[in-house]
């Protein structure tokens, strides 16, 4: 749909019906994705977006759930499309399947699909996804390889290729899909369910340009578009006119362990404009912490909305006062071949920082620093009795950073994931041969404040067959930071424990060995406190004790509180 024509005047209850229908529409592509998808990476963790896009590239609806780092960045997949075929080069039935590093900025294995929508014989938008596929082929297995130096060894590319033409499976490219990925059935399983989810989602948007008429339909969707710039320009416009920057590190990018990476950013604010700046980002990486353009771009619309309109639908419209500078040849801005496995892991931190930036200009409305890593591990190997692959990948939570309003939130994963969730504990137990020990929130975590920061979690997993571990921990050199006076949470790390060596402590290192009752013991990382921690209520101290989130040491060391002199240990 060309939504740029002068909109003609509708109904106002047309317009609220047509603009949670269209919500609504997005958000059933996601149940049905949920529903028919293969991996835990999808059906339990959510790692995905779905939404409905113009024939412009341009993001009519997505769903609430998933990523926010797949935010209203489908467009830019479906474009590449466009400009391959031209809008007459579709037909009713084809399916097409993309992941190109070169276009997504993205690793291979978030793969795109969508399909043309058409009314009257002509398409007028298309219906897209992202989903995480478990494997794409390549060196890495799982996430967390740090050994890619460039894209070509991250697995196999797929540009804008139509796998289904006029409804016709092309064969050969399946056949080559299958032949290079290490899990086949999984993967293209996971296929189907995004091909069902974008079929839904054309046939309902049909559905309604045959209830209401393509030219109602279309002045709708650019009402909401300007409804939703206009909210998000008055909350710009109420940030003090200037330039805010503010710069912090990462630990590495996986190779060079010893040279940190600058993260800096500035934000120009001007009447009702808001423009992000990464030009003194850190140059990108031979590691495969890069991302291309379309990360540093979901960073900065992730920020964007937390601070305008962090509760109201997705459209094209949030993000028309947002203005972006992000030269080529940063990390957040790879030049091709750059390898891009790890590339969502400098994203939380360039959140943080962007959130850091402002807070002298919006005092009491910035919270500290979160987590700010993504949080997760990723175990593979071999059945010992059927031969089996497998490989085991989950999310884990971490502490939030506290606010001028309360505690921040423990157990939380990152800023950039969003709805995503951690697999039960029950299923990785039944489907992987581990035992999980224990999972749990981690004491003494949380940075010392008036208000506390949340709590990190401490999850232990112990082999029972061999089997080998990627580690990724990032934010330990830079700690989530306290704000307002508050105090520093703690930072990630990780635990090997084998049966062969003394215990280590690991930070960046893939393909560890595992054998028959080696543990590996996760530890995440607090937020940081807000406030000073001596104007910390005494009575919320005492709880934090009795609850076990401090230990009577924090309490005394932190906030000067002896259970001694106080009654003794609640």
């Amino acid at each position: 749909m060309n939504a740029t024509a002068t909109p003609r005047k509708v109904n106002p209850i047309t317009q609220e019906v047509v603009t949670h229908s269209l919500v609504a529409y997005a958000e059933e592509m996601a149940l049905a994705l949920c529903k028919s998808a293969y991996n835990m990476m999808i059906y339990e963790v959510r790692d995905f977006c779905c939404g409905l896009i113009d024939t412009q590239g341009r993001m009519i609806c997505q769903n609430e759930g998933g990523l926010p780092i797949f935010l209203a960045d489908l467009g830019i997949a479906v474009l590449d499309g466009i400009e391959r075929y031209g809008l007459d080069g579709f037909n009713p039935g084809d399916v097409i399947i993309m992941n190109h590093a070169g276009v997504c900025g993205q690793h291979l294995n978030n793969v795109v699909v969508y399909t043309p929508c058409f009314h009257q014989g002509k398409v007028v938008a298309f219906a897209a996804n992202r989903a995480h596929w478990v494997d794409v082929g390549g060196l890495r297995t799982g996430f967390g390889n740090v050994q890619t130096y460039e894209i070509f060894h991250e697995g196999i590319q797929m540009r804008s290729i139509k796998i289904f033409e006029a409804g016709k499976r092309n064969d050969g490219v399946w056949q080559m899909i299958a032949d290079n990925i290490r899990f086949p059935q999984a993967s293209l399983g996971d296929f189907r369910a995004q091909m069902a989810a974008c079929q839904l989602g054309a046939r309902r948007l049909t559905e309604l340009l045959q209830r209401y008429g393509e030219a109602t339909v279309l002045a709708c969707i650019e009402r909401s578009w300007d409804q939703a710039e206009t909210q998000a320009r008055a909350v710009v416009a109420a940030i003090p006119d200037g330039r805010y920057s503010a710069e912090t590190q990462l630990d590495s990018d996986g190779r060079r362990l010893n040279i940190p990476l600058r993260v800096k950013v500035s934000i120009e604010v001007t009447g009702s404009d808001f423009t992000i700046d990464y030009s003194e980002m850190n140059e990108q990486v031979p590691g495969p912490l890069n991302s291309g353009y379309s990360g540093g771009l979901s960073a900065a619309r992730v920020a964007f909305k937390i601070l305008t309109m962090p509760r109201a639908p997705v459209n094209e419209g949030c993000f028309r006062p947002l203005r972006l500078i992000s030269p080529a040849g940063t990390m957040v801005n790879a030049r091709p071949p750059a390898a891009l496995g790890l590339w969502s892991i400098a994203l939380p931190t360039v959140i943080d920082t962007v959130l850091r930036a402002l807070a002298p200009a919006l005092p009491g409305r910035i919270p500290a620093a979160h987590k700010g890593d993504m949080g997760g591990c990723s175990f593979y190997g071999q059945r010992a009795q059927s031969g089996e692959r497998y490989v085991l990948m989950n999310i884990f939570g971490g502490g939030w950073g506290g606010r001028a309003q309360g505690d921040g939130e423990s157990a939380a994963v990152s800023i950039c994931q969003g709805d995503v969730r951690n697999t039960p504990v029950e299923l990785q137990e039944i489907h992987y041969p581990f035992l999980v020990e224990h999972h749990r929130l981690r004491a003494d975590s949380g940075g010392p404040g008036e208000h506390r920061g949340g709590l990190g979690v401490e999850i232990k997993y112990r082999a029972l067959e061999p089997s080998t571990v990627n580690v990724m921990l990032e934010r330990i050199l830079v700690p989530p930071w306290g704000i307002a006076g508050g105090g520093s949470g703690q930072s990630n790390a990780a635990l090997l424990q084998t049966h062969d060596a003394a215990d280590r402590a690991v930070t960046k290192e893939s393909n560890i060995a595992l054998a028959p009752g080696d543990a590996i013991t996760f530890s995440t990382a607090g937020g940081g406190g807000y406030g000073p921690a001596s104007a910390r209520d005494r009575t919320a101290v005492k709880e934090d004790l009795r609850q076990g989130y401090i230990s009577p040491q924090h309490a005394e060391q932190a906030y000067g509180y002896s259970t001694d002199s106080n009654g003794g240990t609640p």
